[in-house]
């Protein structure tokens, strides 16, 4: 499978950064390939190590204005011109989305795909890794969204809450059905 990871570029202590790491081993080990913003910074170099170091393939979408911080020699790189071809081709990589921790860019991709499936435009996998409580208050927001008539499908078709790594990709493969 090709998962697109949306995450964090800044450095992290490890409760953040250890979860990750197992992720990111999981990933590779079960040989597929990494689609993520193609930084070789911060969170983004943790999970972009773990893969390689498992076995994995990187599939890097760097955008020109950070395109000096781009990981090198990894198996494809694609620099896009702005943040919204970014996107737009991270999803166009992707056969399944994990949401990690991050700041504001990585909502704005989290919610992205979900306004996406909300409306019938892909049915990709979505899993939001739930990091240390990370995600509890916009798990919170998302079932009140729910709740009020915000969303015209089931919270449950759009994303799943994964408390751990090997969760979140033992629901990705058995959505796509790769064993």
């Amino acid at each position: 499978m090709n998962i697109c990871v949306f995450l964090s570029a800044a450095d992290l202590d490890d409760r953040y950064t250890g979860p990750a790491r197992d992720f990111a081993r999981l990933l590779g080990k079960g040989g597929h390939t990494l689609v993520w913003g193609g930084s070789d910074v911060g969170l983004m170099k943790v999970v972009a190590d773990g893969v390689e170091e498992a076995g994995g393939r990187l599939l890097g979408v760097s955008v020109q204005f950070l395109a000096a911080k781009a990981r090198p020699g990894v198996d494809e790189m694609v620099v896009a011109e702005d943040l919204a071809e970014r996107k737009r081709l991270l999803l166009e990589k992707a056969d399944a989305v994990v949401i990690m921790v991050g700041g504001t860019g990585t909502l704005d991709e989290a919610t992205e795909i979900l306004e996406l499936k909300k409306h019938g435009h892909t049915e990709k996998p979505v899993v939001l890794l739930n990091t240390a409580g990370f995600y509890d208050g916009l798990k919170v927001q998302f079932r009140r969204m729910e709740d009020e008539g915000f969303l015209p499908r089931p919270l449950t078709e759009l994303v799943f809450f994964a408390e751990e790594p090997a969760g979140a990709l033992a629901y990705l493969e058995e959505s796509l059905g790769v064993a």
